[in-house]
């Protein structure tokens, strides 16, 4: 978006912010702390991880080159989910994000669900993000004695401490991350440039589109890989919804929020599409695997030295900028639902920081799990959590979306005013945006290694957060209440 329209939406935010004040329960007592560069970053981080320094590899494997095209399909969807849930925050900021927007146009039930969704979400995340760190650590040789579960621990105990000193320390971190994570595929995509530049032979191939003409072309194995390695696509975007959360705890979200967005979706096509377009022009799918990261295939192969070490210190940072952004995002959540009663009480609790300790401590009890799970079953730790974590990932999109259909739908009706940052052609963009997000849940049914027993969790989560609403309902509705008028119900 360019700065003419931009402006006049920051105008229009500023006069439905006045409007919708007081905003929700949840929000009172936060520091404002987090700067406009690490709103920018924390979206860059939340674009940026191990789906693309690791997880690429094994899918340029399976689907070849075009997985690029994987990449940018789920791009421009998970920018739609992102630029909804700006437009909803520039409507009235809150650090409950969509938890907040969930609570006042699907009711308590349906923030009750995205809250609980979300926290599955990021602390099996956490379990899988301590399980990469102890993994990554054990590739240099100093770390290869200590057991895999200690690493995990120290790991979280580390970032744990970070998100409990201040947010400002917390977006410093997140900056700082994603400053090595945008450095390093920069430097590799000049190394890139300048091997296609000068046909510099890399593995016995010439550089340029004969690697791709020469083994099978865009589609070596067909179609059916590139439609199924879709939902691991997906989960490599997740974390942009992060935007939303930190927008809470920003003094200006109607300047930082519309520019972040809207960054998203060149950064998505530059660092994403265009890594992976540059991956497929170096070398054939083939020579890629799941167990190394792309990027230290290619530097091995020409030379460079110190290029595992290099790109498995970065590997090493994205996970720790997930679990740190995992810590923080939940603290918020948790926060906004305890307000609300549907969240233990201890929860909305703060330390002097004003930070909402009680929720970053209950993530972390869960990331305990975790440790134990690699003390049990460190060979399989991974796979088990990281495909839980997909259908919290889903779940949450697929409610941002249907918020925005219901806060549309009130607009229309005068009852609310959007700002005019807005997501094109609603509702159509919504309505195909959830669609193609249950398509890749039904994806993970061919998975019938993991895929299938993820999917069959599905009704045992269900009758979880039943039984759990049944349990909060009472004091939800006391707390509902009470609630002054203004404050989403």
């Amino acid at each position: 978006m360019n700065k003419e329209a931009v402006e006049p939406a920051q105008a229009d935010v500023r006069q439905g912010a006045e409007r919708a004040a007081p905003a929700d329960a949840g929000d009172a007592g936060y520091s404002k702390d987090l700067k406009a560069r690490h709103v920018n970053m924390i979206a860059i981080g939340g674009a940026i991880g191990t789906g693309l320094f690791l997880g690429a590899g094994g899918r340029l494997h399976t689907a070849g080159p075009a997985l690029a095209i994987a990449y940018l399909v789920c791009g421009v969807f998970a920018f739609f989910v992102v630029r909804a849930l700006g437009e909803l925050v520039l409507y009235r900021p809150s650090s409950g994000s969509f938890v907040s927007y969930a609570r006042e146009f699907l009711g308590e039930k349906g923030a009750y669900v995205a809250g609980w969704m979300y926290f599955l979400n990021w602390s099996t995340t956490g379990i899988a993000d301590i399980t990469a760190i102890a993994l990554y650590t054990h590739y240099w040789s100093m770390f290869t004695s200590v057991p895999q579960w200690v690493m995990a621990l120290i790991a979280l105990a580390v970032v744990l401490t970070v998100n409990l000193i201040s947010v400002k320390i917390f977006g410093e971190m997140e900056f700082w991350f994603s400053i090595v994570k945008v450095t390093t595929l920069v430097a590799f995509m000049i190394i890139g440039i300048v091997l296609l530049a000068t046909h510099h032979q890399v593995d016995g191939h010439t550089p340029g589109l004969s690697v791709i003409s020469q083994h099978g072309g865009i589609l070596p194995h067909g179609v059916l890989p590139v439609v199924l390695v879709m939902q691991g696509v997906i989960f490599a975007y997740a974390a942009l919804e992060l935007v939303g959360v930190a927008a809470g705890e920003t003094a200006e979200p109607h300047k930082v929020v519309p520019r972040a967005v809207n960054s998203i979706m060149w950064r998505v096509g530059l660092f994403y599409v265009g890594s992976v377009v540059l991956l497929a022009l170096l070398l054939p799918g083939s020579v890629y695997s799941a167990d190394q990261s792309p990027f230290v295939t290619v530097l091995s192969k020409i030379g460079i030295p110190a290029a595992g070490d290099v790109m498995n210190l970065v590997v090493l940072t994205a996970a720790m900028s997930s679990l740190n952004s995992g810590l923080y995002s939940t603290g918020r959540i948790l926060r906004s639902m305890a307000s609300a009663g549907s969240a233990p009480k201890f929860t909305a609790r703060m330390n002097r920081s004003q930070v909402p300790y009680g929720g970053i401590l209950l993530t972390c009890a869960v990331c305990v799990i975790g440790v134990v799970l690699n003390y049990l079953m460190p060979s399989q730790a991974f796979e088990i959590v990281l495909n839980v974590a997909s259908l919290g990932v889903v779940s949450t999109w697929i409610i941002i979306m249907v918020c925005h259909l219901v806060f549309v739908r009130r607009a229309r009706a005068g009852q609310v005013t959007r700002p005019r940052f807005r997501l094109p052609f609603s509702p159509v963009t919504e309505i195909v945006t959830i669609v193609f997000l249950v398509a890749c849940l039904g994806m993970m049914w061919d998975d019938a290694q993991v895929g299938r027993e993820t999917l069959l969790l599905i009704p045992v989560i269900a009758v979880l957060l039943v039984a759990g609403w049944f349990g909060v309902r009472r004091r939800v509705t006391a707390n509902a209440e009470q609630r002054p008028e203004g404050l989403p119900r």
